[in-house]
Parts: C-alpha cells; structure tokens; sequence
C-alpha cells in the first residue's frame, strides 16, 4: 500500500499478497467464524480498538456473508442485538471497542442470561502487557467484567513474537466458534450470553483488501421425537390440572398448547409465551385463579417457560398443596423456588409434541374455566368500553386496541410488549388469539422484568424478523431508551409502530401497596418517589430524534392510525391518566367476579 494512501483506499486498492498484520487476520477469522457458526447479524459501535473488527464486518457486509448495523450508543446496541436473538432464537453479536463501552451492554447481558436468550459479546481490547497500567482506555477488569452472568467468557490474546500467526488464528476461530456454539444452548448449559474479550495490537488499519470466503449453507438439526415418553409421564395425573406458560422461545409455547388441548387441559397463557392460542387458552385467568372453583381447585400445574408475570401465578405455583412438573429444556434451568418434580425434554421441544390434530374431549374441568373465562373476557370488555365512552384511553383499553389491529391487518405478526405496564395489560385485556396461525409472535422482557432497552430490543426484533412491528410501551420506558430511535444515516430501518401510553409517570405502582388511596398523607411522597412525572412532551422528543410522532386523544383517532399499514417508524403518543388505574383494576376484579359466580 502507498504511504500515502487512506485507510479508505486501503479497502479497495488491489494486493499481490494477504495481510500480514497479524490484528487484521485474527478480525477476518473471527468474523468468518461468526458466519460459519450462523451468526448472521452483528450490532457495531464505533470505537478505535475495535477497528480491525469494524473492517472485516463491513467487508462481510458488503460480500452477504452477514448483515452488518452500525449504532452510536452501546447500550442500545446490545439490546438490538438481544431483540435479534429474541425474535430469531439465533444469537446476534455486538461489537465494542475498550472500556466503559463494554460496561453499557451489562444490562442487555444480564436479561439475556435471566431470559435464556442467545447473545455474543465481542470487546476489543488492548495487549494484556499494558492492562493494569495508564494505557488509555484500559482496565485490567474487562476481560472478567460480566462474571457469571455469561455462560462462557474467552481472553484472547495478542500472539507473542515467536508464535506462528496461523496458529493464533486457529485458536481464535474455534475459540469463537465455541462462544457461538455456548450461546445457542450447544454445550449443554440453556442459550444465553457469552463474552469473548479480543486483544488487538496496532496497526489498526488494514494493509490490503479482503474478500470473504463463501461459507456452505447452515443445516439445522432437530432432536428426535420423544412425545411418546411426555404423554406417558402426564398421563394417569391428576384430574384437575392445568398448564401455565410463560416467557419462552415459540417452540415451548406451541409444546405448552398441544399439551393443553391434547389432554383436555385449561391453558393459562402470558401473552409472550408463544401459546396464547386456540380454544383452550383462557382470557383474564389471573383473575380467576382467586375463585374457589376455579384456582383453588388446581391439584396439579404443568409449566412451560418462565410464568413469572403476575403475583396469582407465582401463588399458585408455590402452593404445597399442589404437584408442580416443570418442563425444560436445560436441566440448568433453575424453575420456581418451589419446584418438586422436573420433566428434562430434549433440547428442540418442537419435535416433542407432533400435533396430529387429534385432541381430547373438553371434559367439565375444561369446560369451567372455558365458561369462566368467556364471562370475565365479556366483563373486562364492558368494564373497558364503558372508559372509552366516557372518552378515557388507559392502558389496558390501549392493549386492548392494539392487540386487536396487530390480528386484524394480516401484515402485522410481530409485538413487542415493554415490561411493567404494557405487557400486564396485554394479559389482562386482550382475548387469546383463536387461531393459533394467526397468533402475532409476541415479546416482552421478563427475564428481569427492566423497562430499559425496550426500543432498542424492538429494532432489533423488527429487522431480524423482517416483519413490521408494533411496540407497546408506557412512556418512562420509552423515555429511558429514546436513543434506541436515533439510527445512523443509511442503516437499515424497520417497519416500527410505537404506540407509547403516556400517563406523565410510573403508574404500575399506583395499583401497588405503595398507591394505596387509605394514605393519603403520603400522596406527595408517593409522587416524588414512585410517581415519578416528567412533564415532557414525547412527540417533540421523539421528533427531535428524526421519528415521525403524533399525539392521540380518543378512541377513534387510536384505532385509524392502528389499522393503517406499518410502513417505516412512526410514533403515537396515547395520553392517559394514572389516576383513574387503581380504581379501574377494582371495578374490572369486581365485574369479574360478579360475572363468574
């Protein structure tokens, strides 16, 4: 290469030889490795250390050998590369350069290993000789920094002088190899995050240019069936059983499902369990695990994925009078605290259940709570117009509506629900889908249940999943991940509807021991403490941020703009009053119950 040529020019000019830098082969393994082991999306934050990374990628990009997303905050970047992981089940890596870089991307790491989601983190880093010293940038704790949060964390170093160069990119590919094989759940712990931590020394620069490798196509394997066995070990069971499903990849909601309606169960579904679907998945269950007949009666649970979303549930499962099976997919899945009995299902559930079309009889155990649960969907629906009419949009009358278009325009297969708020809502107001075909895949964060990260996630979920998607969000998460809007000029952009519920605060916590209205001396505490207004005007923020917004203030307006095509970003702001939620939860559990007894 010239002395005087660019780094730019270094990219095209031709060369005679390969490189013989030794951090531009070690980055051009490294992101062959990623390919071959079926990483197809990496999320890159600009940074010095990390370039010899940042030039292979763009190289891979531009050969199709993986798709490469540039962001400028590392946070964000790693919830988009974790919303990729959630939505495919296949991990996506993040890149960053040194230092507190690397510590932005802890809280995406930690849902991912709460969650089970596959997610490769890729940190550059300078040679271990100067770790622990002034070097710029550099601190001796990053190559150890997410502790047992990871599944598997590698330090590869810089070769030493006497090494042969080949052997050091030999050792890097299998290491990264390994980090992606540990990721998708392949080394006997479940999916999560993993950390590979990559000392680069100068030059920085690449010295020719590099065309990628065609790599063969990824074959997927399947585990064998085994729905012989589960049938065998459900069966004979107590009469009165019920199977719960929560968070989890689609594959164990649709186990969760066939079980249900093969045995004649009832199916208490969260909304991103993958199996809120068909005739046996019961609407506002939470409500009805109170009544005597009904939750009280439950002799036996079969859970499937993480139920972690509402305090009934968790009182059920921790019920000493109640036989729990927990289904996993890892025996290092840790399940409830209370947990008795664990069924171990091979790692691919999809094969575990062929659904034959064939299903039990609904019997009356069924039957009750189908017919409980249609009376407490018809009064949740009464309860929720009777707010429209009187022209309020609370959150769970948004849920409602969205879930709804989300169904009716045939387009729209992704949802991604934020934690807190938004999700409870979901489950509390909209009706089970009755064709689990046209079941929306629906995701939340429930691995720790943050609001961070929610924008971020959804983008990453939406260009991974090339579906357009809506996002349901309460306004203090989406002020707390705005950035996850900003994208650089030129990346790719998704089809991304938020629908933002903006009551000026926190009011989950107005229906929590901390709201309640018997203390009114502690209205203003309250307020400061777990209120927690803003006062900010979400669509000129959100302007600000290169996003189109509007603001919505009655029924009609929600429901045009929710039944208009998802074409590029857009944001609608719905106003809503915190103060009208606890009263309103009260007035739905009371019309509930009147409907179900």
């Amino acid at each position: 290469m010239p002395l005087s040529a660019t780094p730019a020019q270094a990219l095209t000019q031709p060369s005679t030889q390969p490189s013989t830098q030794p951090s531009t082969l070690l980055a051009r393994a490294v992101v062959v490795a990623l390919a071959g082991a079926g990483v197809r999306d990496v999320v890159l934050c600009p940074g010095s250390r990390s370039a010899p990374l940042a030039y292979a990628l763009h190289d891979a990009d531009a050969a199709g050998l993986l798709r490469l997303h540039v962001r400028h905050d590392e946070r964000a970047a790693a919830f988009t590369a974790l919303g990729m992981g959630r939505a495919r089940g296949l991990p996506a890596a993040v890149v960053t350069t040194s230092g507190t870089a690397v510590a932005n991307l802890h809280p995406a790491v930690l849902e991912a290993a709460e969650s089970a989601v596959p997610l490769v983190v890729l940190s550059a880093d300078r040679p271990h000789t100067v770790r622990g010293t002034w070097a710029n940038q550099t601190t001796a704790l990053q190559a150890g920094l997410f502790g047992a949060a990871v599944r598997l964390a590698l330090d590869l170093p810089v070769p030493g002088p006497h090494e042969v160069l080949a052997r050091a990119r030999a050792t890097w590919a299998a290491g990264v190899a390994d980090l992606v094989a540990t990721a998708r759940g392949e080394r006997g712990a479940r999916p999560g995050p993993v950390h590979g931590d990559l000392a680069f020394a100068d030059p920085l620069v690449p010295d020719t240019p590099w065309s990628p490798p065609a790599l063969p196509a990824l074959s997927a394997a399947r585990a064998g069936s085994a729905s012989g066995e589960l049938t065998a070990e459900l069966a004979g069971g107590p009469e009165r059983t019920v199977v719960v499903a929560g968070d989890g990849p689609l594959a164990l909601g649709a186990l969760a499902r066939t079980l249900a309606e093969r045995h004649g169960w009832p199916l208490l579904a969260e909304p991103s369990s993958g199996a809120r679907s068909g005739p046996n998945a019961v609407p506002a269950y939470r409500l009805l695990l109170d009544e005597p007949d009904l939750g009280g009666a439950v002799q036996r649970v079969v859970a499937v994925g993480r139920p972690t979303l509402s305090r009934p549930v968790s009182a059920l499962l921790a019920r000493a009078d109640v036989e729990l099976v927990h289904l996993v997919t890892h025996t290092d899945d840790p399940g409830p605290g209370a947990s008795r009995r664990h069924l171990r299902l091979p790692v691919d559930p999809a094969a575990q259940e062929d659904d034959d079309g064939g299903g039990a009889a609904p019997g009356e155990w069924l039957r009750r709570w189908q017919r409980a649960g249609g009376a407490a969907q018809t009064a949740v629906d009464a309860v929720l117009d009777d707010e429209a009419r009187a022209g309020h949009l609370t959150g769970p009358v948004v849920a409602r509506e969205v879930a709804a278009a989300v169904t009716d325009v045939g387009a729209q297969n992704l949802l991604v629900a934020a934690a807190s708020n938004a999700v409870r809502d979901l489950d509390l107001a909209a009706a089970p889908w009755a064709d689990p075909a046209a079941a929306p895949l629906v995701l939340a964060a429930r691995g720790l249940s943050g609001i961070d990260g929610t924008l971020s996630a959804a983008t990453g979920a939406a260009l991974a999943a090339g579906a357009p998607t809506t996002v349901l969000v309460g306004d203090l998460a989406a002020l707390h991940d705005a950035n996850g809007l900003l994208l650089p000029p030129g990346e790719p952009e998704p089809d991304l509807r938020v629908v933002v519920v903006d009551d000026d605060g926190g009011g989950i916590f107005t229906g929590l021991e901390h709201g309640d209205p018997t203390h009114p001396e502690r209205a203003q505490v309250f307020e400061r403490l777990f209120g927690t207004p803003h006062g900010r005007d979400l669509v000129a923020l959100v302007e600000a941020l290169g996003v189109p917004a509007r603001k919505i203030d009655d029924l009609g307006a929600l429901r045009s703009a929710l039944a208009a095509p998802v074409r590029g970003r857009e944001v609608l702001v719905v106003r809503a009053d915190r103060a009208r939620l606890r009263a309103l939860h009260e007035r739905i559990r009371g019309r509930v119950r009147s409907a179900v007894s």
